[in-house]
């Protein structure tokens, strides 16, 4: 008995070693130690919790813990990662967002239903709930004076190329109508303090606008996050016929690339630093003074290095204002300098790669067209 359980041992960790099985695969974390007996993918911690709430799907156990017979081992190698992607991720429209390890659960979570439970990309052509064009429902939205979430209706038109909302079921006239081509979605669920949260964003006189909803169900926030990648996926199609759909798939919606708070002071830099919420969504770099504000209190273009843009850690000698936290950074643009302190090194660290990591980009001619942010600036 302990020779085959050795030889059952020996004969998993060849399977497990593979190449094709050494990332998660349903989110890419590297090293998974977790497996399903039934669907025969490699998985890792995280995703094989969402896995044990599918039991009539999956089967789960862990490499390391778990016996594993000889029969399951040979399902493992019969199967692996290559072959049970080819299957359940053979139709995917280039537009779904298919999530990774930092993404939020309810994003993982309706991935690996999608894929496994649902079967929605085994066939070619097959009519899902965010591919036709139109999605019409209620969504619980967050007012902008009072903080209340109420039902709204939303309609979204791949046809009129434009999201709307209804302040009721019954009205005429939408409260917005926004072109498809100026929307973002990210899921915001810590910030919005909802599992299925999210925070829609589009310009408005050339200003960003905050909207924050969310659905009692995983899956229908996860369909109208895909339905508005469609509607913009086949929009750009049109309006850039040459693009390639890889191309146009990294114009797609996007996750900011850092938020939290920090300290900033006035242009004059002798104000007293006051705490506020900052988003870096790409080169636009806006404060608020509470995260779910509807309107940025102020925004600034963040541009290239070669374009006399540069971030420097801590502050001008001979800075005057007062302020509370002491890990400091200062923004340099072509203009003036903008003064930021963060509560911890690890903070001030972080957004220093952030802020870096866009100045060492160069700039695009829609970026150059949009530099006239920056005469928004931050007032104090």
């Amino acid at each position: 008995m302990a020779g085959g359980n050795e030889r059952s041992m020996k004969a998993l960790k060849e399977v497990w070693k593979r190449a094709e099985n050494s990332l998660c695969a349903d989110c890419g974390k590297p090293d998974p130690d977790w497996a399903s007996s039934t669907l025969g993918v490699f998985i890792c911690l995280s995703c094989s919790g969402i896995h044990r709430n599918i039991p009539s799907i999956s089967k789960v156990k862990s490499l390391k813990m778990d016996h594993w017979d000889d029969a399951q081992v040979q399902f493992l190698a019969k199967h692996g990662n290559a072959v049970t992607k080819a299957r359940y991720e053979a139709h995917i429209p280039i537009y779904y967002y298919q999530p990774n390890y930092n993404d939020c659960q309810v994003l993982r979570e309706q991935w690996i239903r999608a894929k496994y439970e649902r079967k929605e990309f085994t066939e070619p052509g097959k009519q899902l709930p965010y591919s036709n064009g139109v999605k019409e429902g209620i969504l619980w939205k967050r007012g902008r004076d009072n903080g209340q979430f109420l039902p709204r209706k939303f309609l979204l038109s791949e046809r009129e190329g434009c999201l709307k909302y209804f302040t009721k079921q019954d009205a005429k006239e939408p409260k917005i109508n926004v072109k498809i081509d100026v929307i973002n979605a990210t899921f915001q669920p810590v910030k919005i303090g909802n599992p299925n949260g999210l925070q829609i964003t589009y310009l408005k006189d050339n200003k960003t606008r905050n909207i924050f909803v969310y659905h009692e169900s995983g899956k229908e926030v996860v369909d109208w996050f895909n339905a508005i990648r469609s509607v913009q996926f086949h929009y750009l199609k049109v309006a850039f016929p040459i693009a390639s759909d890889n191309e146009i798939k990294n114009r797609l919606t996007r996750n900011f690339l850092k938020e939290g708070y920090m300290e900033k002071t006035g242009p004059k830099q002798r104000e007293a630093f006051k705490k506020r919420w900052f988003t870096l969504d790409h080169r636009r770099l806006m404060y608020f003074k509470d995260p779910l504000d509807a309107f940025a209190k102020g925004e600034v273009f963040v541009g290239s290095r070669e374009n006399g843009y540069s971030v420097q850690k801590g502050l001008p000698s001979g800075t005057q204002g007062n302020f509370s936290w002491h890990y400091g950074l200062t923004i340099v643009t072509p203009d003036r300098e903008y003064l930021f302190t963060c509560e911890t090194e690890t903070d001030q660290l972080d957004w220093i790669a952030a802020f870096t990591s866009i100045i060492n980009q160069a700039m695009t001619p829609q970026e150059y067209a949009s530099k006239c942010l920056d005469a928004l600036s931050f007032p104090s």
